[in-house]
Formats: structure tokens, sequence, C-alpha cells
């Protein structure tokens, strides 16, 4: 991994190329793939590891793990108490999660929350296809700590999913309701951990309340023109033939089927094993949802909306330097390593923790992962002045 832009640790990591991928000398690593009718589509979007033509569900994989697979960096973590004062009785039920949903601009918002009132501030911002289900096993790991929240967006999760003719689904929306939420909720000086659509919603608040954010935690959240590879070649020609142009719309359908959910956490994992399939449980009814699938059409169109701000987000980052903690799980086709890198030519004292998992790094790594993040805001973020 890398520490402010140095090795420290353990040796870099680095992707195998495609021709070695299943040769005798590539790591034990499962490399699923989808077969679906619209092979050119798919061959665009998800490159060599779908070329086999196996089907998600049929697959098998072995449980070894080669021996240069990542090994694990025990953290040694100092816990600081900030803020109100609670007996022993109070501590556990706020370290418990709490559910909840306030009104946002028409819409009821789900969250959760964990944590105390006063201590450091942590927003929990999720990717697509998932929502705040995605931190359920992250929240009790940091909840002893700081206080937590995690909101689903509108057509996620919990939260009202309005047909996309009755809202419009973009970025700038899904930004504007979370923030309004976080200030309904107290939120005024946290961190920010950023996944996937949780980068382009949490840069947005970021770049708009500049004085709010006491630091950043990026996983697999892209804001570089480097992060956007071939997986989005498909989505990149949507965006150029335009909202309303049917055969680039419906070529991206593919992606909210649960082939394609599988596909998402199981890619690039050490051990499919380690996997918790309730996920897809989870998340796939609530993709099936009637009209859900042209939300998130509405939504991989406005994705394009993103790049161009990618210069605004990087000067915030060059005139605020706020601190922050990348963790990137390595294999991801999605948002891939040559996204991570970028972040320290802007913010040169950032730490960047490569691990070698996919898209949904805190699957395989979680433990780890809150291990960093706990020390990161004892130590980066407490020292900075920031809180």
């Amino acid at each position: 991994m890398y520490i402010r832009g140095r090795f420290y640790g353990r040796p870099a990591l680095t992707l195998m190329p495609p021709e070695t991928q299943n040769s005798g000398n590539a790591r034990n690593r499962k490399e699923p793939v989808m077969n679906f009718s619209r092979s050119a589509i798919v061959a665009a979007a998800f490159g060599t590891a779908l070329t086999a033509g196996i089907t998600l569900f049929s697959i098998s994989q072995s449980p070894a793990v080669a021996e240069n697979s990542a090994t694990t960096t025990t953290v040694t973590t100092t816990t600081t108490t900030t803020g109100t004062s609670v007996d022993a009785s109070q501590q556990a039920d706020f370290a418990s999660t709490r559910y909840g949903s306030e009104k946002i601009e028409g819409l009821d918002i789900f969250y959760r929350e964990a944590g105390t009132p006063g201590k450091p501030q942590i927003v929990l911002l999720h990717g697509f296809p998932t929502s705040s289900h995605m931190f359920h096993d992250l929240i009790p790991l940091l909840a002893d700590d700081f206080h937590i929240i995690a909101p689903d967006y509108p057509g996620f999760g919990r939260s009202s999913a309005p047909a996309h003719t009755e809202y419009d689904y973009t970025f700038d929306n899904l930004a504007k309701v979370t923030d309004k939420l976080l200030e309904r909720k107290g939120f005024d000086n946290y961190v920010l951990y950023v996944m996937d659509y949780g980068a382009p919603v949490g840069y947005r608040i970021a770049n708009e309340h500049p004085e709010r954010v006491a630091g950043v935690v990026v996983q697999n959240g892209n804001a570089y023109d480097e992060g956007l590879l071939k997986f989005w070649d498909p989505i990149k020609a949507y965006w150029a033939a335009g909202k309303d142009a049917d055969a680039e719309r419906d070529a991206l359908r593919f992606l909210v089927s649960a082939e394609a959910t599988v596909w998402q956490w199981t890619t690039g994992v050490r051990d499919e094993a380690n996997i918790n399939p309730d996920n897809y449980l989870v998340v796939q009814p609530l993709l099936d949802r009637e009209g859900n699938e042209d939300i998130q059409m509405d939504l991989f169109f406005d994705y394009g909306s993103n790049p161009p701000l990618y210069p605004a987000w990087q000067k915030y980052f060059r005139d605020h330097q706020p601190p922050m903690l990348i963790t990137w799980g390595k294999n991801d086709p999605i948002f891939p390593e040559q996204g991570a890198h970028p972040y320290l030519r802007d913010l040169p004292d950032a730490e960047l923790h490569l691990f070698d998992t996919g898209h949904f790094a805190l699957e395989e790594d979680g433990v780890e992962i809150a291990e960093l993040i706990t020390r990161f805001m004892n130590t980066t973020v407490a020292e900075s002045g920031r809180e």
C-alpha cells in the first residue's frame, strides 16, 4: 500500500495483464463472466473478463488463494472521546444502528444512523446498485467512536422512488436531497465516505460546503478521466447519442439484471465464499420494482454530467486540501485502479491503500478498512484541526 505517496508496509499491488489471468502463473482468483445476447455491448463494457462465455450462476471457484494475495496489515488504533457525556447504557443504545426517514422535498428519505451525537461525524454515501445496506457490517465497527449516518438516495433502498416521469433523477438532485437530510439531522462537520455514485454526490456537497467537510474517505469513487475505462464505453455512447436514444438506452438495461448484480459483487474477489449472497436478495428485488429500470437508465445518462465537473472537484482538492484516505479494490473493472492514483496529484499527503479485491471492497476487507478509517479519524483528521 501507499501512504502519502510512498511505499509502506507491503509492495504496491498491480493488476495482472489479461493474457495471464488464466495461465498457470496467474493467482487462483475467480474471473466471473456474463453471457448476454448483446455480445458486442457486453464485450465493450466488460472487456476480456467476459469473453469466455460462462454464466455467473454456473461458474465454480477453487477456495485456494495464491501466496501473493494481499495480506492484512493490523492497524492499532487509539480511541478518543469527544462531545456529549453519556452513561454506559446510553452508549450501548447509541452504538446500535437506528433506522429512520425524513421528508425531504416531498420524498421519504431513509437513513441508518449509529453512534453518539457530539462525536466526530461520518457520512456514508453508497453506490449503484445498492443502498445504505452496503454499510451494514461497517457501521457497527465504527459506531463506538463516531456518529454515523448513511442515507438511501431517491430511487434506492427504502427511500421514495417516484416514476422517472415524475421526478428528475440527476446527480444534482441526489446531492441536493442528501445535503438537506444532513442539515436536518445536524451533520455539519463530517468526514465523507464516498463509493461509486457516492463520489459525484459527495463531491457536489463538498464543493458547495467545503467548510463542512473535515476529510474524505474514497472507496472506488471516481473524480478523474483516467478512471473511466472500457466498462464505460457503451455508457459514453449513450451520453453522445442523447437521453432519448432508444437503442443506446436499451443496450444498458442488462446492467440491472440479476446476472449483472452478482457480477458486480463477485468480479475480482479473492474468494467468492467471502461475499454474502444476502446482498443480492436485498438489492435485486428493489432493482426489479416496476419503473426502477428507467430510473437507473436516467441516472446512467446523467452520470455524463460528472466528468465536466472533474476540474472543479480537483480544484476543490487543491485549494482546500481535505485530509483523504483512499481504500481501493484494485480488481474493480467498473472503477479500476487507474482512477485511484490521480488523487495524489492534487492531494500529495493523501493515503492510498490498494486491496486485492473487487468493486465492493468492504465485503472482503471491511475490518481492515474500518481500522484504517478509525486511525485516519483519530490522527490525520483530528490533527488537521478540521473537526
